[in-house]
C-alpha cells in the first residue's frame, strides 16, 4: 500500500492569533500557500497513479490545498486539527487499501502517523508546510516494513 500524507500549504493566522474551533477551520491559504500548493500538486500529478484516492480534513486550507490537484477529493471529519494518528490509519486502511491513498491534512498528525509508522519515539515528526512524505508498506521475509518512497516540499521543486 502506498500512502502520501500532504500537509497543507501556508495558510493566514486566525483572527486575532485565536485558532480555535470554526475561526481555524474557516483559515484560507495565503497567495504565498496557493503557490506551494500549486507546484506540489503539479509534481504529484504526475507521480500520482489515476486510481489513487483522496481524502481531505474539512479545514478550508485542505480543501484549497487539494483543489490544487484537480482530482476528485472527499472530505473526512477524521483528518480535522486534532486527529489522532488511529483515526487517520483506520481510515486509510493501512496497511491493507489495495489502492494508493493521498492525504490532506495537519500537524502534529501527519507527523505522528510517519513516526509511528517507520518506529520513530513518539512525538511530533515535524512536516512543513505544503510538504509530502511517500510511504509504502511490503513485505520483506516475513516481516512487515515501511519505507519511504520520497519526501517533497515546494521549495525543492
Amino acid at each position: 500500500m502506498d500512502l502520501i500524507l500532504w500537509r497543507h500549504a501556508e495558510a493566514e493566522d486566525g483572527p486575532g492569533g485565536d485558532l480555535e474551533g470554526n475561526r481555524d477551520m474557516e483559515r484560507s491559504l495565503t497567495s504565498r500557500g496557493e503557490k506551494q500548493a500549486a507546484r506540489m500538486a503539479s509534481w504529484l500529478d504526475r507521480q500520482l497513479p489515476e486510481g489513487a484516492r483522496i481524502f481531505t480534513s474539512p479545514a478550508r486550507r485542505c480543501e484549497q490545498t487539494a483543489l490544487a490537484l484537480g482530482r476528485k477529493y472527499k472530505i473526512r471529519a477524521e483528518l480535522a486539527p486534532g486527529a489522532t494518528p488511529a483515526q487517520l490509519l483506520e481510515l486509510v486502511q493501512w496497511p491493507l487499501s489495495k489502492s494508493p491513498i493521498l492525504v490532506i491534512g495537519h500537524q502534529p498528525t501527519l507527523g505522528q502517523t510517519i513516526a509511528q509508522l517507520l518506529g520513530l519515539s513518539a512525538g511530533d515528526g515535524p512536516v512543513k508546510k505544503g510538504a509530502l512524505w511517500w510511504l509504502r508498506s511490503r513485505d520483506r521475509d516475513g516481516l512487515s516494513q515501511t519505507v519511504v518512497v520520497t519526501v517533497q516540499s515546494p521549495e525543492m521543486l
